[in-house]
């Protein structure tokens, strides 16, 4: 998901895509152990996503950007 993509989503929804987004990496990761993960490169993407959707919260948080 792209970062003006974040932006659209409401506060409730981007706490919903974290929470998915954290038991994903979850997953990837116990693939990575068990070696069962075809596309390695998924878990920084991954990451990336969590970061940019925890940045998108916090400005929310510190009223930098107003909820729609």
């Amino acid at each position: 998901m792209k970062r003006h993509e974040l932006t659209e989503l409401s506060v409730a929804e981007l706490e919903t895509k974290l929470k998915d987004n954290n038991e994903a990496l979850v997953n990837l990761r116990f693939q990575k152990v068990l070696q069962q993960l075809e596309h390695p490169q998924q878990i920084t993407l991954l990451k990336r996503e969590i970061a940019q959707i925890k940045t998108v919260l916090r400005e929310y948080e510190l009223d930098i950007r107003k909820e729609n």
